[in-house]
């Protein structure tokens, strides 16, 4: 049997794998003070999942929306007249919604959120129409914004999935990274939060929703108040060919609605638009 020679040189241990330690920059005391103050907002607000009771009288200032599905995967409300572009006739809770186009979808989008009572956000959108929304029948109550989220939208919207049903986030032309965007995607699907993000280039979104204007109506030659905005809208999904149609927002009692083509088609001639001045549609 062989011994080790006492006075010989020990043997020399394997080299250690050589880990990456590096960390990534720690937030600023600025921006960890703003972090949590939206955490204590967003917890002292009550931000429970769910549709909250709606206040006495609103009912007849809120637009119709479709309804949310609770069979099989939960779904957030559109608009009607948008249920049946949609595959799932809303926003499936847990996905990430890539959007282009017009605002003035986007306030009826967070309208139809908020208006039952749910609870929404919107990061990083400073010109969005909160009056245009409210005439949709937006509860503002429900809705939190973030117009200026500084250098790091995105952390920002990141803390807000823990409490809201529906994150808008306005990326402008910022790029983002795959890899963070799959980061924010799952905690989204994690939370059961629906991410609508506009602008910037997102990595393959589960719906993708664009809107152009396709007209207004009320205007003259050099005069006159928008009285309602076509829409052309095309959704895409990852699979399955795209799905076109066209929407209007017009002033109807005191509020914004939404109509479909064909209703248009039907309305038009036979229900005349009100021109009195708090019937002037704000669009965005």
């Amino acid at each position: 049997m062989k011994t080790r020679d006492p006075e010989g040189p020990e043997p020399a241990a394997p080299e250690a794998a050589q880990v990456n330690t590096a960390r990534p920059p720690k937030a600023s005391g600025a921006r960890l003070r703003e972090l949590a103050e939206l955490r204590r907002a967003r917890a002292n607000s009550g931000c429970a999942r769910g549709p909250g009771p709606a206040p006495r009288g609103a009912t007849g200032n809120r637009a119709p929306v479709a309804p949310a599905s609770t069979v099989e995967r939960e779904i957030l409300p559109v608009p009607a007249a948008l249920a049946p572009l949609l595959p799932d006739h809303g926003l499936v809770k847990g996905s990430v919604v890539s959007y282009s186009g017009a605002g003035t979808l986007l306030a009826g989008l967070l309208a139809a959120v908020t208006g039952p009572g749910r609870h929404a956000a919107a990061v990083g959108l400073p010109r969005l129409g909160l009056l245009a929304a409210a005439e949709m029948g937006a509860r503002l109550d429900r809705l939190a914004v973030i117009a200026d989220a500084g250098q790091d939208p995105i952390e920002v919207a990141a803390v807000l999935l823990d409490g809201m049903e529906l994150v808008v986030l306005g990326l402008g032309p910022a790029a983002i990274q795959p890899a963070r965007a799959r980061v924010l995607a799952a905690k989204a699907r994690g939370k059961g939060a629906t991410l609508l993000v506009t602008g910037g280039n997102w990595p393959a979104p589960d719906l993708s929703l664009e809107s152009r204007v396709a007209g207004y109506t009320g205007l003259g030659t050099g005069s006159g108040r928008i009285r309602s905005i076509s829409l052309d809208i095309e959704v895409r999904t990852r699979a399955g060919a795209p799905r076109r149609g066209r929407l209007a927002a017009r002033p109807l009692g005191g509020r914004v609605e939404w109509i479909g083509l064909d209703e248009i088609a039907t309305t038009h001639t036979s229900e005349q638009l009100e021109t009195t001045g708090q019937e002037d549609f704000v669009a965005s």
